[in-house]
């Protein structure tokens, strides 16, 4: 529960506010490791991004196209995923999810075969359509397997096991997508002369079969033990009569539109961060593909450890306040890598990672609060805020481009972190709209530490 006190908010945990389900432990660790899973996915595409780069000669933006095509996926599955859970529920989500998840992986054999760059981005798409699936039915399923009042806490916790899968998936493609042989313009000179260059680019393409082949394999192989698991039944699943929810009605809670404007800076600012590192260490450092890797490896060891100490943080500091905390802190690491380019520019973009770890599960958390029967579609309208790793990372490559800076192009992301602080600030603040039930209007009120 929370306490409010005029404009300031602290929350407070009964003792009985167990953060953990009882009686179905194992599974909740089963849907924990799909945010394992998708976290090994989500970062191999920033190894992509440099792997094709090389490989089919692309410029900053045309290889930020690897993030618009994995993330144009979330934006289109999102509701379709939330009509299929709304009429067959969670467990169907999650293994449609985990199908698409692993054909698309799958299917980069084919695409490295054809040796065209747009089936590859068909073949992301398809992964990013599974991934969004898998976040529908996982997020809230995750913040309503227990109480309520301690979903933001839950959701956190579920989602501290991303970083390390992240981590898992950028140490796989560092050491065998990336190849190690970086050529000079000289090198490329000669070697066209002599006619082996084509070959060179192919065999750097081929690469990335082997590693997403085996991820693929992995993930159908968990669908088929996901499978065999019973789920919980609930008001949206258990063939009850009870009004399964509506688009039109989410237009009565503004507190999850504000979310969603939130989630999209969020999660634009993070995949952008990220992907344009190793472009951005490459141009001001002497440092190689691999070692520049090893610098993401860092960003997202010190995700994971923000997301462990501030989940901790959340039972003495109100988890609005630290989004506007953290947001603004981020803006300074930001504006301090734009106007100091180099290693302590770098160092600072892998800081930053500390600070966006707990924006997606806290904004996704609040954003759910109170909507009881809508709660599935709401997930859903929030996962197609994730499109926000789409856009933002080739307006990166954009601004990079016409400048000449990935430096200057960090000014994207900044922004994306300067919407987030602001939600922090209005989401501790946001009072229930008039149209709102009795019920849903308290939770709200309490979901954000204002009284009613």
């Amino acid at each position: 529960m929370q306490l409010a006190t005029g404009h300031k908010e602290t929350e407070v945990y009964a003792p009985g506010d167990a953060v953990f389900p009882t009686g179905q432990k194992a599974l909740f660790v089963l849907v924990t490791v799909l945010f394992f899973l998708w976290g090994m996915s989500n970062n191999l595409t920033d190894i992509l991004v440099q792997q094709f780069r090389k490989s089919f000669e692309l410029t900053q933006f045309g290889a930020q196209l690897v993030q618009t095509a994995n993330f144009l996926g979330y934006f289109c599955m999102a509701i379709p995923a939330a009509l299929v859970m709304r009429r067959w529920g969670y467990k169907t989500g999650m293994l449609l999810g985990l199908v698409l998840f692993g054909t698309g992986m799958v299917l980069f054999w084919p695409a490295a075969v054809s040796g065209r760059y747009v089936m590859f981005l068909v073949a992301l798409f398809t992964v990013g359509s599974g991934a969004s699936v898998l976040e529908t039915a996982a997020n809230p399923f995750m913040a309503q397997f227990g109480p309520a009042s301690t979903s933001e806490r839950r959701l956190n916790f579920a989602q501290s096991f991303n970083p390390p899968g992240t981590i898992v998936g950028v140490v796989i493609g560092a050491k065998f997508i990336f190849s190690g042989v970086e050529l000079n313009p000289a090198q490329v000179a000669a070697m066209k002369q002599a006619g082996t260059y084509a070959g060179y680019l192919h065999r750097e393409l081929m690469r990335v079969v082997p590693t997403y082949l085996g991820l693929g394999s992995v993930v159908l192989l968990f669908a088929l033990l996901l499978s065999r698991m019973t789920f919980p039944g609930n008001r949206n699943e258990d063939g009850s009569e009870e009004e399964p929810g509506s688009f039109a009605s989410l237009l009565h809670y503004p507190h999850l539109w504000l979310a969603v404007a939130a989630l999209f800076c969020a999660v634009g600012a993070q995949v952008s961060t990220w992907s344009s590192l190793i472009p951005y260490m490459k141009q001001y450092t002497t440092s190689t593909e691999r070692e520049a890797a090893l610098y993401l490896t860092a960003t997202l060891v010190v995700m994971a450890l923000g997301r462990f100490v501030t989940t901790s943080l959340m039972k003495y500091v109100a988890a609005s306040r630290l989004l506007t905390i953290y947001g603004v802190v981020n803006m300074l690491l930001l504006g301090f890598a734009m106007s100091r380019p180099g290693m302590a520019g770098a160092e600072a973009i892998v800081a930053s990672s500390f600070f966006l770890s707990i924006m997606f599960p806290t904004i996704f958390a609040l954003g759910l609060k109170g909507l009881g029967a809508h709660t599935k579609l709401a997930g859903s309208v929030l996962v197609m805020s994730i499109v926000g790793g789409a856009i933002f990372p080739p307006l990166l490559g954009l601004v990079a481009k016409l400048t000449g800076s990935i430096a200057l192009g960090y000014v994207v992301p900044l922004a994306g972190f300067a919407g987030v602080a602001l939600y922090g600030m209005s989401a501790g603040r946001l009072r229930p709209a008039p149209g709102n039930t009795s019920a849903d209007a308290g939770a709200v009120a309490a979901a954000h530490g204002t009284g009613y």
